[in-house]
């Protein structure tokens, strides 16, 4: 259990009142609060390498400082106030640092998000891969939160988590749901997915999607009958899919291909923006679902054609990001600037726009 030295609360409790979503504290700096996407000071006042190890070492839970002493850093989940937060504590410069990023237990749904309608659907299958995908911070863990919920809320089912650590909790509703934290109750994903087979899942949540023994057990969870959801820090539904193949040794890639084609259902994948009015930040995604073209082109190694296929089907709920991104422009929610920043095709969305 974590103890929340007086410091930090205070200062937790800025970051909550101000919607912030992460807290850096380190050695002669002020803390910093990410508020819109920039990190902003929490005080002006720099703080000293011992009132920084104080409140590193006296947060970390115990059975997590013998991993800060021998590897440098120690990761960790807690709640204060009302919401969770996901810790990590490292040195740097002979000193301790402390990252915190705040999950507010007000889990949204689809529609604070603004998720496409398509995500409720995917919710619905019965087996099958989904990833969410994106960079840090791009708010992958709030659309699996929901994603979750959804099927938590209407479906009479079992759903295992495995997370690390755990950021949202869930009760169980209509279906039973189990949460595992890696290093607490289960060791590593891999063996946590090992046994998962036993624990009669119907749906599997992978926090991260980390190694190849991971990937490979996911994507055999998937095959045999099992709904599995997880995630990447890629951009791109076709990245994504290369990312998987690239994971394997050459002479293996075929046969994950002709896996993947028959077991990948979505990829939702996702960027966070700043909205262009400055109140807070908005989501960005594209959404690839299968069809028979998609599952053609991953069997065939073609994945440079997806996008095509993607924007010839937007009628299954398929969209690029750069038509999103052209679609929150053109409905003033962000400018023309964010939009580039994070497009796929920067010159051709610079066309599109007139920029």
């Amino acid at each position: 259990m974590s103890s929340v030295p007086p410091p930090l609360q205070e200062w937790l409790r800025i970051v909550a009142a101000s919607d912030s979503s992460d807290l850096h504290l380190g050695a002669e700096r002020p803390p910093a609060m990410r508020l819109s996407g920039e990190l902003v000071p929490v005080t002006a006042e720099a703080l000293t390498p011992k009132v920084t190890q104080d409140i590193c070492l006296e947060l970390t839970p115990e059975h997590r400082l013998s991993d800060l002493q021998h590897t440098g850093s120690a990761d960790f989940g807690f709640a204060f106030d009302g919401d969770r937060y996901r810790a990590s504590v490292f040195k740097q410069k002979g000193s301790y640092a402390l990252v915190l990023r705040r999950i507010p237990q007000n889990r949204m749904s689809f529609d604070q998000i603004g998720a496409p309608a398509v995500l409720r659907g995917l919710a619905r299958l019965p087996r099958g891969m989904i990833l969410v995908t994106g960079p840090t911070g791009s708010g992958k863990t709030t659309t699996l939160a929901a994603l979750i919920h959804e099927i938590n809320i209407s479906r009479a089912c079992h759903i295992m988590t495995m997370e690390d650590p755990i950021e949202f909790y869930h009760d169980s509703h209509k279906a039973v749901i189990n949460q595992r934290e890696v290093g607490d109750d289960v060791v590593n994903f891999s063996e946590g997915l090992r046994r998962v087979l036993r624990q009669d899942p119907d749906v599997i949540m992978l926090g991260e999607m980390r190694d190849l023994e991971t990937t490979s057990s996911a994507i055999t969870a998937a095959e045999t009958g099992h709904l599995v959801l997880g995630t990447l820090h890629t951009t791109g539904a076709a990245r994504t899919v290369d990312r998987i193949i690239d994971q394997y040794p050459e002479n293996q890639q075929e046969q994950v291909r002709a896996q993947l084609a028959v077991s990948l259902q979505a990829v939702v994948s996702q960027v966070l923006l700043p909205r262009a009015d400055g109140q807070g930040r908005i989501a960005a995604f594209e959404i690839m679902v299968r069809n028979s073209a998609i599952e053609n082109h991953i069997r065939k190694g073609e994945t440079f054609k997806i996008g095509s296929v993607m924007q010839t089907q937007k009628r299954l709920g398929m969209q690029l990001l750069d038509d999103h991104l052209l679609e929150l422009v053109q409905n003033s929610l962000i400018t023309k600037d964010v939009a580039l920043n994070s497009a796929q095709y920067p010159s051709d969305l610079a066309q599109r726009l007139g920029a």
